[in-house]
């Protein structure tokens, strides 16, 4: 039986939250929380410092809430922030925060090694392609609201 166009969208959407939750679960067995998780990841995929503005930009976190996970990675002494010409700041991985990330989201950087590194060169290609290609005509239709 096909699938019409709105079953497939519905079932895109699912997909889409059944993959959010696949990623909380993996937060929760590494003990982190979901904001504290994601701002960490994005620090370690930057190389152990971000700014603090391309934190908010590359999670997609309302910024209260990315400033609530820095400040309780800064009460666990994982972080810090350093001032940056002006107003920027970054955000920096002490050397409890590299040991933590060891323990957490470096974990989920393997995982996520292993599961991607199982698709072919073409799957990713095509995998990254199509998803910028919805998030740029999604935005698009966005505006004209």
């Amino acid at each position: 039986m096909k699938l019409r166009i709105s079953d497939k969208i519905h079932r895109i959407n699912y997909l889409s939250s059944e993959i959010d939750s696949v990623y909380h679960q993996a937060t929760l067995k590494i003990g982190l929380n979901d904001s504290s998780s994601r701002v960490l990841y994005t620090i370690c995929d930057n190389g152990g410092e971000c700014q603090l503005a391309d934190i908010y930009k590359l999670t997609g976190i309302r910024k209260q809430t990315v400033n609530s996970a820095i400040r309780g990675l800064e009460k666990a002494e994982a972080v810090y922030l350093e001032n940056n010409d002006g107003r920027s700041k970054n955000v920096i991985l002490t050397d409890k925060g590299k040991a933590l990330s060891r323990k957490t989201v470096l974990r989920l950087f393997e995982l996520e090694n292993r599961v991607f590194g199982a698709w072919s060169e073409q799957e990713l290609d095509m995998y990254i392609e199509l998803t910028e290609k919805f998030i740029n005509l999604f935005k698009k239709e966005l505006n004209g609201i």
